[in-house]
Formats: C-alpha cells, sequence, structure tokens
C-alpha cells in the first residue's frame, strides 16, 4: 500500500497526519488547478496530484505555500 492516499479517505491520526479529516476532505493546491491533495504519510506531506508538489506538514499545520512546496518526481 502506498504512503499517498486521498485526503478524505482515511481516518486516524495515522492517516491524517495529526490533521482534521474534515479540514483535510476541504485543503486544495493553492495553484490555479485547485486540485485536491493527498496524503503521504511517510513524507508528513500533503501532495497535489495535479501538479506534484508536496506540501510540508509541520507540527500537525499544513504549510500551504507555493514556496514552501518541493516538487516530487513524476
Amino acid at each position: 500500500m502506498s504512503g499517498a492516499q486521498a485526503a478524505g479517505e482515511q481516518t486516524g491520526d495515522a492517516g491524517t497526519l495529526g490533521l482534521d479529516p474534515a479540514l483535510l476532505a476541504i485543503l486544495a493546491c493553492p495553484d490555479t488547478h485547485h486540485s485536491p491533495l493527498t496524503v503521504d504519510v511517510d513524507a508528513s506531506e500533503l501532495v497535489c496530484p495535479t501538479c506534484s508538489r508536496a506540501f510540508p506538514v509541520r507540527d500537525g499545520i499544513p504549510v500551504l505555500l507555493l514556496d514552501e512546496a518541493r516538487q516530487r518526481p513524476a
């Protein structure tokens, strides 16, 4: 099973990086396409499947700044 899952698919702290599942269900990429984000538990990141950017989650807070995101390999 992959570490990346749709944000609203899994409940519990382990699969949500400590974030409220209701919050994860509405989080979207801050770029112009606003795609829903997926959770990569292993990397502690929220991932945009459209642009392959990974946004860190630090101390339970998602950092949804384009300047803070890293580009994941395709």
